[in-house]
């Protein structure tokens, strides 16, 4: 009869068993709207609006990289353009030098006279700087160049200031207008005349 209750002991707690681990596995799946604990939400992007400090090195590196190419770029841009106006003050002086020889060869006034004139610009339109436009025209059927000497007189007829202009190889029939320009004020008033004219 012992035997028969101490076998029946470890049968009825397997039961017991069985039926807990049953009524746990119910209470977990009967309510559809638990979450099983073992499965994590899917991540979502972190808000960056509130990060603070330096980017990562390689942005910044990148953004430096960027500002020196920019910054390269534009010192190379200014360099040239130096360049490009030494240049153009460089063939303007040199073309000056040929034009003041040529004059001084002249025999008199030179032998271009009759083909060279002035117009004078208002000095509205020069902002205040005297200039004349030195209207320039092969009359002949050959190629060829031209050195001009412009005067400028005060009203005694002394002359205050001179300046050499000129232009290279105009076409026959053809007119060239390099300007004649005073670094003098607006004010005395100033005549301007035409002192030599080469052509060669």
């Amino acid at each position: 009869m012992r035997r028969t209750v101490r076998s029946a002991v470890p049968a009825a707690l397997a039961a017991c068993a069985a039926a807990s681990a049953l009524a746990l596995s119910a209470c977990s799946t009967d309510n559809g709207n638990d979450a099983d604990p073992s499965v994590s939400a899917r991540p979502t992007a972190p808000d960056t609006s509130n990060f603070s400090g330096e980017p990562p090195s390689a942005l910044a590196s990148k953004k430096a990289e960027v500002k020196e190419s920019a910054s390269k770029a534009a010192e190379s841009a200014s360099q040239r353009a130096h360049d490009f106006e030494a240049s153009v003050s460089a063939d303007v002086e040199r073309n000056r030098q040929e034009f003041t020889k040529e004059l001084d060869k002249a025999d008199g006034r030179g032998n271009a006279m009759k083909d060279v004139s002035l117009t004078g610009k208002p000095l509205a339109q020069t902002n205040g700087v005297r200039a004349q436009v030195v209207n320039i025209t092969n009359s002949t059927d050959e190629t060829a160049s031209y050195a001009v000497r412009v005067d400028f007189r005060d009203a005694d007829g002394k002359v205050v200031e001179s300046t050499v202009v000129g232009a290279k190889d105009v076409k026959p029939g053809d007119k060239a207008q390099p300007l004649a320009i005073s670094t003098k004020p607006p004010e005395p008033h100033l005549t301007a005349k035409i002192a030599k004219a080469q052509r060669y």
